[in-house]
């Protein structure tokens, strides 16, 4: 290790520990500590990338994550920063962006073409002949980018995402920050302190403030002791804060993690950028900011050379050139710009102290050119001081001094951007030649040289030279080193109409690189404005958007949730050894294949048992929505469009919901128990859609009425088959003969000992019921079936054979045989419609409609083949010739007729018994007749009740059972989760609901979101003004609400899953999961909150320290399942306790 410096130098790394890594396939090591830069420079590598559009050798300019110069590859991932990734064992590390060799570039032979690649040379060139822009668009592409992704060779790492709430927000972890987090945590606020370092300290830990070096460090150590000892003050170190949002909303990226931070206010303390001296070749190898030489000497103890130039703005430059003597580097000469460097005749302590240390001290010169030799630095040539212009005809050489580094320290840029975002405005003031902000928004505050003020005191001088801009008269001067843009570039920018910096930008690209403008955004300002011939101040700098740094599309995306529902059947299927499908968000049943059967056989197997016996298949999927109130018939009416008030209790109808534009969007079953009271199916990707459509209607209706989506609470299967009258009567008391239970009707009683609801439907057009008992009771329900039906040789179907079934019926499914433009006279269902009654969702244009000429129909079609390879597949063409005349939207091969059968949408003037021809796979045709439906049984003869009287009724013990399965571990301190799903609760909903309750001496909240303890323990929860729920044993409740003064009980039991979390650590477990600010003071005893967790609506009650989770009960086994994985990812310990 050529480079390295012995200790004190050096105070990141830890030089007892090797770290071993390769570059390009050499064999390197560092030391642990070291980031991949300061170990390649450590080793002497004098190269470590190729620029973007000249391939110029590149080595690194700040050290510190923000220029482009260090982005390698690092096991296979690309664009990493090689100046901020801390060197790992056995690390392979590439270079990027060069063909060829690093070293031998072949792609570098495009600088003799530079000429002739002016700024926008490709909005100039490149289309004429015509066509020919197509070729060199390919070459272009193939050229933009830098890194390359191998995406086979990309390792899957766990991303997570974090809510956190503080009182304060502090970003920056320098002095300032380091202040203002104190002085704000020693009055009583929770403070949390980012920092982008791995340590806090920032630039105290590498910059030279005094002439010996010992105020800094001492200062950065007193203020970390502080920090360490206040418990109000939470630290987060290599962690970027990667830009605001309204009310303080700010995204933090640490690693693999990124947290939501909400907080009261915000301290920005993120200091000043120091910008880079443009000059000719100022992008060698070797040419450097001041700040990044310190930060190789101090934190890695590097040295960058061994002959050092230093261009002076600024008195910072004389720390640099101390540090840098104490590092054995040999200063050959500072080249003071400023006209005037001793202040009232005084040298600053530290120009002083390097005048005794015999260092040259240059005055009225300027850098003209940097000298290469072998692709690296080699000498610096000096001009006479010429006047502030972009262009320089006239010069005066004075000489060449040798050197292999050359530093600079001439300006520095406060970190805007964040502030910015906030809405601050940025104003440069001439005087100090610095920018600086206003008009920040309320709880928004600056602390440090961000505000344009310097030093420990903000008292210091200017450390800003006014024009660090050199032009050369044959260019290479780079504005941006990202972009490879020069000087010329952006005059020429202007030059061609582009007057604003906006406009700059985008026709020249400046500031769209890596840096994303954090090193040219200052000197294009400078430029562009002395082009325009305006201010600074009235040229601006470009916007600067989140995200402020890269950030990884996985860490956005965070941890991949999918909300998983299901039934309580779903263990039942499993063990039948079902293919589930995703239906939404639930899991289905597609089929139940037995050992050795295919697919395709176990389909129609199912369908086969279905016809001649009976089956059953669960259907808890199926939307369910609960309608209560005087007007609960009125809202039907309207939202649907089949009548509905002069439905008789113990009925259900078909219905079917339309859109404003007509368009057929959900279909269902509307049963009514009562006269204000209605039960409504609705399909399972479609209920929540529905939910919302009748929840808007009824906000501008204002109808007296409440809407309750009780999807997850029933449990629902459907017995169909000629058998399965027979199977029901022997679970059921409920009068099943024909008169007493006719088509279509609904009844209330037990089925197995279960409370159940009973509608005898034909979907699969068999003689069928839907069974819908409380989810708990669902797994019984299904093995009693089972049980029962065993000797009528019952046997589970899923999905595809119902719907095999159903299309073999002629009836249609929503989604499937419609589309975004379908409506009711298409599908030849005006029967749903009723023209009796003066207005539903979508009257009119379906009116309309019926005026106009038809285009197409749903028509079903018959192939007379029994080949199953000959089955058309959904969306394949119908042809009218070559001709596009409509599309196959189901299609399938019946058992149960031996042959294909489908629907497609045709031309409207087709006819039953005209033959299509429908285009399949491989461009073949296929002859099919369109013919009338249903397809089976169009008497409907099969739906009939057979004559069949059941002597004896099993009686079956009904247990429930929770939806949630797990283990137990060993418990420290973590968090228990309980499952309490099984415990009595119920919901209460009405206008005097709160009365009520109180008339049975319950303790009731005084407003919502509030929770109170009874006497006997239990909880009463209000979530608005006049719903509750009841937590605990519902004995004591007295009469039964429905009814009484318009309140009536939700089903909250059977609708929701109850955990009960507790433990040292269950408030940092959910507040990590839930935007919520569950801090003990924001989210006291007692609260409630309604919110969202991994995707699925939660209800969170805390009392007397626990809390308490009520959701949707299908969901449970996802909702215990994600907590275990946030759980492991904290490395916090749990325990599941089952009933």
């Amino acid at each position: 290790m050529t480079m390295r410096l012995s200790a004190p130098f050096g105070t990141r790394i830890k030089r007892d520990t090797r770290v071993f890594f390769s570059f390009n396939g050499t064999r390197l090591n560092g030391f642990e500590g070291d980031t991949v830069a300061s170990a390649l420079l450590a080793a002497d590598v004098q190269l470590m990338s190729r620029s973007f559009k000249y391939h110029r050798p590149r080595l690194g300019l700040t050290f510190a994550g923000d220029d482009a110069a260090t982005l390698v590859t690092i096991d296979h991932r690309a664009n990493c920063f090689a100046d901020t990734e801390i060197l790992c064992q056995a690390m392979e590390v590439t270079s990027q962006n060069h063909l060829g060799s690093l070293g031998h570039d072949l792609g570098a032979a495009i600088g003799l073409l530079a000429r002739f690649l002016p700024v926008g040379f490709y909005y100039k060139a490149f289309y004429r002949p015509k066509g020919i822009w197509e070729l060199w668009a390919k070459f272009f592409r193939r050229s933009a980018g830098l890194g390359r992704i191998n995406p086979s060779k990309q390792k899957v790492v766990p991303r997570t995402k974090r809510y956190l709430h503080v009182d304060h927000l502090v970003v920056g972890g320098g002095y300032h920050g380091m202040r203002a987090a104190l002085d704000i945590a020693n009055d009583g606020k929770s403070v949390l302190l980012v920092e982008q370092d791995p340590v806090l300290g920032g630039s105290l830990l590498y910059s030279r403030i005094d002439p010996e070096g010992v105020v800094a460090g001492r200062l950065a150590q007193e203020l970390i002791g502080q920090i360490e000892t206040n418990n109000n003050i939470e630290v987060m170190t290599t962690a970027h804060c990667n830009g605001w949002y309204a009310d303080h909303y700010v995204p933090i990226l640490q690693g693999h993690n990124l947290f939501r931070i909400r907080a009261s206010g915000v301290t920005l303390a993120t200091g000043s950028l120091e910008q880079p001296a443009v000059f000719r070749n100022n992008d060698l190898p070797g040419v450097m900011l001041g700040s990044g030489v310190q930060r190789l000497v101090h934190l890695y103890g590097v040295k960058a050379g061994h002959r050092a130039v230093i261009i002076a703005g600024n008195d910072e430059a004389y720390g640099l050139a101390l540090d840098l003597l104490d590092a054995d580097i040999e200063v050959a000469a500072i080249i003071e710009l400023r006209a005037e460097p001793v202040k009232s005749g005084t040298r600053s302590a530290l120009m002083e102290s390097v005048v005794e240390r015999g260092v040259r001290i240059i005055t009225g010169a300027e850098p003209h050119a940097a000298v290469a030799r072998r692709g690296h630095l080699s000498a610096i040539q000096l001009r006479g001081q010429t006047s502030r212009e972009v262009h320089v005809a006239q010069y005066e050489p004075l000489e060449t001094i040798e050197c292999d580094l050359l530093c600079s320290s001439v300006g520095f840029l406060p970190q805007y951007q964040i502030p910015c975002q906030a809405g601050a405005r940025l104003r440069f003031d001439e005087e100090d030649n610095c920018f600086t902000l206003d008009g920040l928004p309320p709880g928004f505050q600056l602390a440090g040289s961000i505000t344009g003020k310097w030093g420990l005191d903000e008292l210091a001088p200017d450390p800003n030279h006014s024009w660090p801009i050199f032009p050369h008269p044959q260019g290479k001067e780079f504005v941006d080193q990202d972009e490879d843009l020069q000087i010329v570039d952006i005059v020429n920018a202007v030059a061609d109409g582009f007057t604003h910096v906006q406009l700059v930008k985008r026709y020249s690209t400046v500031g769209m690189g890596p840096s994303q403008g954090r090193h040219s955004a200052l000197a294009t300002a400078k430029i562009t404005a002395a082009a325009n011939r305006t201010t600074i101040d009235e040229t601006g700098v470009t916007t600067a958007r989140p995200p402020l740094r890269a950030e990884p599309l996985a860490v956005s995306a965070g941890e991949v949730f999918f909300p998983a529902r299901l039934s309580s059947m779903h263990e039942a299927h499993s063990k039948l050894g079902a293919q589930f499908l995703h239906a939404g968000t639930w899991y289905r049943p597609a089929c139940y294949p037995r050992p050795g059967e295919d697919r395709i056989a176990c389909i129609e197997r199912e369908v086969i048992s279905v016809r001649r016996n009976v089956g059953m298949i669960d259907l808890s999927t199926l939307g369910g929505i609960d309608i209560r109130g005087p007007d609960a018939s009125e809202l039907l009416n309207r939202l649907y469009t089949g009548g509905f008030k002069g439905l008789a209790i113990g009925k259900s109808k078909y219905a079917l919901m339309c859109n404003e534009a007509g368009v057929v969007i959900d279909d269902g079953v509307a049963a009514r128990l009562a006269e204000t009271h209605f039960y409504v199916t609705a399909t399972t990707t479609g209920v929540e859609n529905v939910y919302r459509q009748m929840l808007k209607w009824n906000v501008q209706w204002q109808l007296d009425v409440d809407i309750t989506n009780v999807t997850g609470a029933y449990c629902v299967v459907n017995l169909a088959g000629p058998k399965s009258k027979e199977v029901l009567a022997r679970l059921t008391t409920t009068d099943l003969d024909e008169d007493a239970f006719p088509y279509l009707g609904v009844r209330e009683g037990e089925v197995a000992g279960i409370p159940a609801r009973l509608l005898r439907v034909g979907f699969v057009g068999e003689l069928g019921y839907e069974i819908h008992v409380p989810q708990t009771f669902g797994r019984h329900l299904w093995e009693a079936l089972a049980a029962v039906g065993a000797r009528f040789d019952i046997a589970p179907f899923g999905v595809e054979a119902q719907r095999l079934l159903r299309l073999e019926k002629g009836h249609i499914i929503i989604g499937q045989d419609t589309d975004a433009m379908t409506h009711l006279r298409e599908l030849e269902m005006s029967w749903a419609v009723s023209r009796k009654k003066p207005f539903f969702i979508g009257d009119r244009t379906t009116a309309e409609i019926d005026t106009t000429r038809m285009t197409r129909r749903l028509a079903g079609f018959t192939v007379e083949s029994a080949n199953r390879m000959d089955v058309p597949q959904e969306s394949h063409l119908v042809l009218e010739g070559d001709r596009m005349a409509g599309r196959v939207t189901s299609a399938a091969y019946s058992p149960t007729l031996d042959k294909i059968v489908g629907l497609a949408y045709v031309p409207a003037t087709s006819a039953e018994g005209d033959t299509i021809t429908i285009r399949v796979d491989h461009g073949h045709g296929l002859q099919a007749t369109l013919c009338e439906l249903p397809f089976y049984d169009p008497q409907t003869e099969r739906q009939r009740v057979p004559d069949i009287s059941v002597a004896v009724i099993e009686e079956t013990l009904a247990e429930r059972t929770s939806l949630i399965s797990g283990s137990r571990s060993d418990l420290e301190n973590g968090v228990v989760i309980v499952d309490r799903t099984l415990s009595d609760r119920c919901g209460i909903r009405g206008r005097t609901a709160a009365s009520w309750l109180e008339s049975l001496s319950m303790l009731v909240p005084d407003k919502p979101n509030r929770a109170q303890v009874q006497k006997d323990g239990t909880l009463l929860a209000r979530l608005s003004v006049g719903e509750f729920l009841f937590l605990g044993s519902s004995n004591y409740l007295g009469s039964h609400p429905d009814g009484a003064d318009s309140n009536y009980s939700l089903p909250r039991a059977d609708s929701h899953a109850w955990l009960v979390v507790s433990g040292a650590h269950s408030r940092e477990l959910l507040q990590a999961v839930c935007s919520i600010d569950l801090r003990p003071r924001s989210f006291l005893d007692g609260d409630v909150a309604q919110t969202l967790m991994f995707g699925i609506s939660v209800i969170l009650i805390q009392s007397e320290g626990i809390f308490h989770l009520c959701a949707d009960i299908t969901s449970s086994q996802y909702l215990y399942d994600a907590l275990g994985e946030s759980i492991n990812s904290m490395s916090i310990e749990m325990m599941l306790k089952l009933p």
